[in-house]
């Protein structure tokens, strides 16, 4: 009986590696901010500080996101099995595309309740207001520092040029981020209060940090779900792709049927057609063809059919089909 082949071999395993650093510090995170949350609730209830309360009800949304990215880097490690033969490497995927989700709700809630605010203001204890806000900065900086320095130093086996678009940390960093930002805004508020009275500060900073998350927020929302649709990593142009193996490699007529995607922003996964000119040492190809995808575009796996039969009627023009040497490209770049 053979064994089925999952995509777990040798180093190469599409489950990623060495996040235990990572995942405890998202963890950590988690729980301090979910403590912290109910101080600053209370802070915003008793003192009427818009501020304080939504940087509360984004620490609440904090503190469920950094659990699920920690949930996401603990199925990531699990290997692939005859269900899942990639594993669980793209959950990390699906959780930066859920926090970007959650970020994009709360920054609009946060804009809608300041709007009220400014219609009726409402009077804020900016003595209590500071030193809770104070509090948060110091919770959320140690925080910050804790999560980026697992985020610029960790060097995975396999992994390590790619550790920068780890999607999941990013989403867990803006979200602290978030916070430090709501905290800093909470303080000049209470101050600005103090010393002038001017209410409306508070409903204007707040409005202010929600744009900043909002505009963070996107890029991590198209990114994850560009992953999540299968798109054309970056760095990666299909047609030239194309073109590279049928100039450089002697025994390659056509390549067309490429296909190029990525599990979680690291590695690089293609499927491709090729027509060798000799028939007779097809087999030759294929070796020539993958180290040239490997060293040229970074490309590890890929997986190349080869088409002996000359191309017929059967393989006529499509939107997913790249053909080079006299066949035209309907989609020069398919994304």
């Amino acid at each position: 009986m053979s064994d089925l082949h999952l995509h777990r071999h040798h180093d190469h395993s599409h489950a990623v590696k060495g996040g235990h650093s990572s995942q405890r510090k998202v963890g950590i995170a988690a729980l301090v901010t979910f403590t912290f949350m109910f101080a600053e609730i209370a802070g915003g209830l008793i003192s009427g500080s818009l501020a304080l309360l939504a940087d509360a009800a984004h620490m609440l949304t904090d503190a469920g996101s950094l659990a699920l990215a920690w949930v996401g880097y603990a199925l990531a490690r699990r290997p692939a099995d005859v269900s899942r033969t990639f594993g669980f490497s793209r959950f990390k995927v699906l959780a930066a595309f859920t926090n970007g989700l959650l970020l994009l709700g709360l920054g609009v809630w946060i804009v809608y309740e300041a709007v009220h605010r400014v219609l009726e203001p409402q009077p804020v204890l900016s003595g209590m207001m500071f030193w809770v806000a104070v509090a948060g900065l110091v919770v959320n900086v140690a925080l910050f520092a804790m999560l980026q320095g697992g985020h610029g130093h960790h060097h995975g086996h396999d992994h390590a040029h790619g550790h920068s678009h780890d999607l999941n940390m990013k989403g867990a960093l803006l979200h602290v981020l978030g916070d430090m930002l709501g905290s800093v805004a909470a303080i000049a508020a209470a101050i600005v209060i103090y010393v002038s009275g001017w209410t409306l500060i508070d409903p204007i900073l707040s409005v202010f940090v929600a744009l900043l998350l909002l505009i963070g927020a996107v890029p991590i929302i198209r990114r994850s779900a560009h992953i999540l649709l299968q798109g054309t990593p970056d760095g990666v142009d299909l047609q030239q792709v194309a073109d590279t193996l049928v100039n450089e490699l002697d025994d390659v007529r056509i390549v067309h049927h490429v296909h190029s995607w990525t599990l979680t922003g690291e590695e690089k996964l293609i499927t491709l057609h090729v027509v060798p000119v000799d028939r007779s040492r097809a087999i030759e190809v294929i070796p020539k063809v993958r180290e040239l995808l490997k060293s040229r575009f970074g490309i590890d796996h890929a997986t190349i059919e080869l088409d002996v039969e000359p191309l017929g009627c059967d393989m006529g023009p499509s939107d997913d089909q790249i053909a080079i040497a006299g066949h035209t490209a309907p989609s020069a770049d398919h994304r």
